[in-house]
């Protein structure tokens, strides 16, 4: 499996509560932060929900 680091890069403040629920769930927290996880279909479409509040590079 392919790993890819995503980092949150704008605030989710005035969000839709799913949104949050979405960030939450990858485990971001704070602007900024990089997580890793594996290049599956739940986690893209997880941030695909979010696309506009974090980038995401391949490890």
């Amino acid at each position: 499996m392919a790993k890819i680091k995503v980092t949150l890069i704008r605030s989710s403040i005035k969000k839709p509560q799913n949104q949050k629920r979405t960030l939450e769930a990858l485990g971001l927290k704070r602007i900024g932060q990089v997580v890793e996880h594996d290049d599956t279909p739940n986690i893209l479409g997880m941030i695909n929900t979010v696309k506009h509040l974090v980038s995401t590079t391949e490890a």
